[in-house]
């Protein structure tokens, strides 16, 4: 029966039906792979759930934890200041700062010194006297006293116009700034400025470098040829009837923690600086914590549930990592953190948050505020530890090896596992189903052949019946 080309077209029987339902059963093993690859995929999905809430509690702990080497008040102590006239001053507050008023009067603001070169030159004149030598040496002393310090700026005679002094005093950045002014009728003349303001940064000249005479007289000394046309000053005011000073315009030691950037002078008008402590933000990380915990145990309590009426179960029923978190967030919320023993706030209740049957929590603003008012330290001390705990809780779940990834990589392995073995089934099922189609070839060319033979036999017999008829009615 080599003309049969597929399964029952020489019997006429369904085996291509038959093969195929046969396959069905055979293939029950890999809907089962499949179902349980899919449940895995689910778990690592809700895996990522949980995941993301803990993070946001991560991150809402890490604004009311403290970092190293600093104090809960440090951490939350916020200042706002201002001035009543905000043309005399700006001020900006640290963690240092103590709320108060200050009074300041502005009497003098700092300068930076300014000379001019006594002579002017046209610009392609010479203008240091060399005296036959290659170079000579410029010496620009910034202060004076123990405190000052010098730089040798080297002159080379190659270069000696007003403009390539210019140049090498720039480039030797000796606390002070070159440059030219050239009047109406081309003369030049140099003028320096020192880089920063105050005495301490004055600049004095020195050194063998001398300037030529354009009339033809003695060579100047540097220490004689500028003129100072604006002497370098210290800033100068009174904080609360306290003189101050600096030599720019920035008081940053005058008060605990207040930086204050002088602007104009007001003498005889002092203005008034106000320093109030900002709570907002306490407040704000507070408020952000309550949500991220609420939302963490919403997420927590869906993926955990279980509903007897339509047996539905959450994604992560039953499994362990969601109870270890579970575990560890409501310990870290039900205990008092070792860091609180004797302190006057130890619990979160005291400060106006609460958690409901549900273990929502929800923070009282008013109850909040009085005990910020009774006591901030107090407060930050509380808020400080709590976060500090929650932070090492969310740490701790969300690490490297951790609760989450340790659960989400077993689960990944049991995956590539199905895989392998699903792999390794195919291959099976496609040998026996070449084992069966094998089978069913014979057996359609069997059956196939004993029609044929019947076929031919009934056509034998029905020939002889007729020629018997025929014999008898002769």
């Amino acid at each position: 029966m080599a003309g049969i080309s597929s399964l029952g077209t020489g019997s006429g029987l369904d085996l291509q039906g038959i093969l195929t339902r046969l396959m069905s059963v055979e293939q029950i093993p890999l809907t089962t792979l499949a179902k349980r690859e899919a449940s895995y995929q689910s778990n690592i999905s809700a895996l990522g759930s949980l995941k993301g809430a803990l993070s946001s509690l991560q991150t809402a702990a890490n604004l009311l934890s403290p970092v190293a080497g600093q104090t809960a008040t440090a951490r939350f102590s916020v200042y706002q200041a201002s001035v009543a006239d905000t043309t005399v001053a700006s001020v900006t507050a640290g963690s240092t700062a103590v709320a108060g008023t200050y009074s300041l009067e502005v009497t003098a603001l700092a300068t930076a010194q300014r000379q001019s070169l006594s002579t002017t030159y046209d610009a392609t004149a010479p203008v240091i006297d060399f005296g036959g030598n290659a170079t000579r040496t410029l010496t620009l002393t910034k202060g004076s006293g123990p405190s000052a310090t010098s730089v040798n700026v080297t002159l080379d005679s190659t270069k000696n116009t007003l403009g390539d002094l210019r140049d090498t005093i720039n480039k030797a950045n000796a606390g002070v700034s070159a440059v030219i002014v050239t009047g109406t009728d081309g003369k030049q003349n140099l003028q320096l400025t020192a880089t920063n303001s105050g005495v301490a940064n004055a600049i004095t000249l020195s050194g063998d470098a001398s300037f030529l005479d354009p009339g033809g007289g003695a060579s100047i000394a540097a220490s004689s040829a500028f003129n100072v046309t604006q002497p370098a000053a210290d800033s100068a005011a009174k904080v609360n009837g306290i003189a101050v000073s600096a030599s720019g315009n920035s008081l940053t030691t005058a008060v605990d923690g207040l930086t204050i950037n002088l602007q104009k002078t007001n003498t005889g008008s002092p203005t008034t600086i106000t320093l109030s402590r900002d709570t907002a933000s306490l407040k704000t990380s507070l408020t952000t914590f309550v949500t991220s915990y609420n939302d963490l145990n919403t997420a927590m309590k869906a993926l955990g549930s279980y509903d007897p009426k339509t047996k539905v179960a959450g994604a992560l029923n039953g499994d362990a990592a969601l109870r270890s978190s579970q575990a560890l967030v409501r310990g870290a919320l039900g205990t008092v953190p070792s860091a609180l023993s004797g302190a006057v706030y130890q619990r979160l209740g005291e400060i106006g948050i609460s958690a409901d049957k549900n273990g929502a929590l929800s923070l009282d603003s008013t109850k909040l505020q009085k005990a910020i008012d009774a006591n901030f330290s107090a407060v930050a001390e509380l808020v400080g530890a709590y976060g500090t705990r929650f932070k090492e809780v969310t740490d701790s779940l969300l690490a490297v090896g951790g609760t989450i990834a340790s659960r989400t990589d077993g689960i990944q392995r049991s995956i590539a596992d199905i895989s392998q073995r699903r792999d390794a089934l195919n291959l099976r099922l496609t040998t026996i189903e070449k084992q069966y189609r094998a089978q069913f070839t014979a057996l359609d060319a069997t059956v196939a052949s004993m029609q044929g033979t019947s076929a031919y036999l009934t056509q034998q017999l029905t020939g002889i019946a007729n020629i018997t008829n025929f014999n008898s009615n002769k």
